[in-house]
């Protein structure tokens, strides 16, 4: 229990001192790819039991001359 509790007290403090990172990101990624800035997919997990992982968009919808995707 004890445990539990220091682990949620850091992770909502490191949370806090990166949230002004985590927002410059999230600025630099709408201004330069668009939107949507985060990225969500459902992935087996534990026991096969399926999750959704977020993550910041890294990557481009580029589409070839003909209009279709590369």
């Amino acid at each position: 229990m004890i445990k539990r509790c220091a682990d949620i007290g850091v992770a909502a403090v490191a949370l806090l001192v990166a949230a002004p990172l985590l927002l410059l990101l999230a600025l630099a990624v709408r201004v330069n790819l668009g939107s949507p800035v985060l990225f969500r997919q459902r992935r087996p997990g534990l026991v096969g039991r399926p999750f959704t992982m977020v993550k910041f968009r890294t990557m481009r919808d580029a589409n070839g001359r003909d209009g279709r995707p590369l």
